[in-house]
């Protein structure tokens, strides 16, 4: 055995204990992109994403909220893209087909198609604010 030996051991099981603990503090949350909301420069303005069986909206770089509702969400950021249109600011959505599949889904499950349901949505936030 060469005098080396044992200080190898030493230094290769704390390397493996090292890539352990890294191991065990990263996140084993899945996160699927489904939409984003983007100006004219490409900058981000809002995105969804799927994690934990929530859909979760961020804006300006925060999480805005979550939900298990793919209606609420896509509504939600249509109406973001929207009122930047309104304000002068060209924007591009793009969103998945399986956002908008589950969306659909969720609208026809409760009796109606999409855009019914997204109107009767909104009537019910614009009821919130007064």
């Amino acid at each position: 055995m060469s005098i080396h030996s044992k200080s190898r051991r030493e230094a290769n099981k704390k390397r493996a204990e090292r890539e352990r603990n890294q191991a065990d503090a990263a996140p084993h949350a899945v996160v699927e992109p489904h939409a984003e909301l983007r100006d004219q420069q490409r900058t981000l303005l809002a995105g969804i994403v799927r994690r934990d069986g929530q859909w979760v909206l961020g804006m300006d770089g925060r999480i805005a909220g979550e939900t298990t509702s793919a209606a609420r969400v896509l509504a939600l950021i249509m109406r973001a893209a929207e009122l930047h249109e309104r304000n002068g600011t060209p924007v591009r959505l793009m969103y998945s087909d399986a956002l908008k599949a589950a969306a659909h889904a969720e609208a026809a499950a409760e009796g109606s198609d999409f855009e019914t349901w997204t109107r009767a949505f909104a009537a019910e936030l614009g009821a919130g604010r007064a």
